[in-house]
């Protein structure tokens, strides 16, 4: 690309926003010569694992007011682009080119195939299209602006564009380059993440989930409910990973080593669930308590488990419970405490809490307050989501809006 080409875009880049962005861009305005600059052997690898390989591409969240709610970092910044461009753009989006969308029963969304690379391949095809050109292998190494902006590779030769777009995701590298430029970086660190825990109680229970579970972080007002999922290495599931996001920084701080309190009914409390033990003793006095559990949501072997915990052996009659007994199940039903010792990435889905501090972005545009022409969108901001589709959506709006902008002439 010469210097002189005052229609050069370059998008640094080649992910969900990346791509997003240079379709809306070359589709806006077929004078512009749009290229990603792409550092791995491929493009769109995190579209490709994500969702189990099905790829959970938005959320059925059509309210902009209630979509930024799941950001615990962008929700303000987020209300505006999400008025222009939301879930149901999205949806639109991908229809329009021959993809549909279907709703889960938790309001994620994923291709009708199950398939990640359908949205792959309809990535590739639109911006095949639209004449956008790819280049995988090239580690940029330099970005200056004098003038025009010159992007230097470790395989060179070097790239000018007049407008530059950064849409690396989680790069310190990139993050550097960007605070040489005047931006100010807030510190990352890891958001989306499972818990690492040794515990008797859930020890050997690997794949066993409750549906509604609430997760409290003790001594914080910091907790999260929903699906709860015991693991090899401790818990995750979304209730989980609900609580690593808005709790990112505060348990970074404490270097992953906490206390959290369990309630594996969800919102029932401990004197609720002790009433629902005295009933069922009287009910059901002749049975044994390990064969008859009054809490559906409860999978057997959890249930022998806690019983275990409470000091309520398998020969245990319901008539046999003794007050001690029974509210010492109701503390292990509704408030079990369990140590928290490291975490572990959720799958290949690695989020980061940080990034370009917000206030020097134009999100009418997605474009540097701080260095006219350079446009910012998805991880590379300090905005995040909660699982189920909101990072994905934040990306696909940040990428259209800015690629759009990209894209205008004379200010249309």
């Amino acid at each position: 690309m010469t210097k002189q080409n005052k229609n050069n875009i370059i998008i640094i880049g080649g992910g969900a926003a990346g791509f997003f962005a240079a379709i809306a861009c070359a589709e806006k305005n077929s004078n512009c010569r749009v290229v990603i600059l792409e550092k791995g052997k491929t493009v769109l690898q995190k579209v490709k694992v994500s969702g189990g390989g099905r790829c959970n591409v938005t959320h059925a969240c059509f309210d902009p007011r209630e979509l930024v709610k799941n950001y615990p970092r962008g929700s303000k910044a987020l209300l505006g682009p999400f008025n222009r461009f939301a879930p149901g753009d999205t949806i639109g989006w991908f229809h329009d080119r021959g993809v549909e969308l279907k709703i889960e029963e938790d309001g994620r969304m994923f291709p009708e195939t199950d398939d990640s690379q359908t949205i792959v391949d309809c990535l590739f095809q639109a911006a095949k299209s639209a004449g956008v050109k790819v280049f995988t292998g090239q580690n940029v190494v330099k970005i200056t602006n004098e003038g025009d902006w010159q992007i230097t590779t470790q395989k060179g030769p070097d790239f000018h564009c007049q407008k530059l777009m950064i849409a690396t995701g989680s790069s310190p590298r990139i993050w550097q380059m960007l605070a040489d430029l005047g931006h100010r970086i807030i510190e990352p660190v890891p958001s989306l993440f499972t818990f690492n825990i040794k515990d008797r109680r859930i020890k050997g229970l690997l794949g066993i989930s409750v549906p509604m579970a609430e997760v409290k972080v003790i001594g914080e007002k910091l907790k999260a409910a929903g699906p709860l999922l015991i693991t090899h290495w401790g818990m995750s599931g979304p209730a989980i990973l609900k609580l690593s996001a808005w709790g990112a920084r505060l348990l970074n701080a404490r270097k992953y080593n906490f206390e959290i309190l369990v309630n594996w009914l969800g919102f029932d409390s401990t004197e609720e669930v002790v009433e629902v033990l005295k009933t069922t003793k009287l009910e059901q006095a002749k049975k044994l308590v390990v064969n008859y559990n009054p809490f559906a949501p409860i999978p057997k072997r959890l249930w022998e488990s806690l019983l275990q915990a409470s000091n309520i052996d398998n020969k245990n009659r319901w008539a046999d419970l003794n007050k001690e007994k029974t509210r010492n199940l109701a503390l292990e039903l509704t408030a079990g405490k369990y140590r928290v010792n490291g975490k572990s990435t959720f799958k290949e889905e690695f989020v980061t809490a940080g990034g370009v501090e917000l206030d020097e972005v134009d999100f009418k545009k997605f474009e540097s307050k701080v260095v006219p022409g350079l446009f910012l969108a998805g991880e590379i901001l300090n905005i995040d989501a909660i699982t189920g589709g909101f990072n994905f959506q934040a990306a696909w709006t940040g990428g259209k809006i800015a690629g759009d902008a990209m894209g205008m002439v004379n200010g249309k």
